[in-house]
């Protein structure tokens, strides 16, 4: 695939609205947010799945996760933070280009923030 079918085809290989970057990754609010502040991680090459990425490019969005976390730190002063990968369509995964979100938490935000992540297969939330 060309880099121009890319950019017709995936909504993370031509954007424009990055707030920070490096060379193998960039973070951006989601257009969709969970919670005020929500970003995302992307990496600037276009790959699919979390475990096809290299080593550099993961390493990359782990510096990034960590300048997210920094900034919405300072900004928005959550009290907690959700990390996560959605890897192929049974996982969730909409874009299937690799990204990471970076959901920060305030108190009330749900009802019952037990569990986290768990959540997404809800029975199992709570143990």
């Amino acid at each position: 695939m060309s880099g121009s079918d890319r950019a017709t085809t995936c909504p993370f290989c031509d954007r424009n609205d990055a707030i920070g970057g490096n060379e193998h990754a960039y973070m951006l609010y989601d257009l969709n947010p969970v919670t005020p502040g929500h970003l995302l991680v992307v990496t600037v090459r276009h790959v699919a799945d979390f475990f096809a990425t290299t080593r550099v490019e993961r390493e990359a969005m782990l510096q990034l996760v960590d300048e997210a976390k920094m900034m919405l730190d300072r900004t928005r002063a959550p009290s907690g933070y959700n990390l996560g990968v959605n890897v192929g369509a049974a996982a969730g995964q909409t874009i299937m280009h690799v990204h990471v979100h970076v959901i920060p938490r305030y108190p009330g935000d749900t009802p019952n923030p037990r569990g986290g992540v768990r959540g997404v297969i809800p029975a199992r939330q709570s143990y």
